[in-house]
């Protein structure tokens, strides 16, 4: 019993985060003219034109598009696209690759 309370409250929060998968109209709704901040620090800036602005410390500049319901990027020089689906769980947007890895970010306004 005291294993399990203690499992219980070891268990990190984003564990217990009851994120819903998003679809494509909400994930429009929730990019479109926002600007995301990210869990290593790095923020990036939806424009409702499809370009999109990635900073680590230096400007990326790239596109973005909702295709069916996933969001999907590309970023120059290549001229492929990269799409991930998207969850969220309040004001926390979390991008699921396709291999399971994921990225969450918080709006940073």
């Amino acid at each position: 019993m005291w294993r399990m309370v203690l499992a219980a409250v070891l268990v990190p929060s984003a564990a217990l985060a009851e994120f819903e998968a998003m679809t494509g109209p909400q994930i429009e709704a929730a990019l479109t003219d926002r600007a995301l901040i990210y869990t290593d620090g790095a923020t990036q800036d939806f424009r409702a034109s499809g370009r999109t602005l990635y900073n680590t410390g230096r400007d990326s500049w790239g596109y973005w598009a909702v295709r069916g319901d996933a969001y999907c990027s590309q970023w120059p020089p290549s001229d492929g696209w990269f799409c991930y689906d998207m969850a969220r769980d309040g004001d926390v947007l979390r991008f699921i690759a396709e291999d399971g890895s994921f990225t969450d970010g918080v709006y940073s306004d």
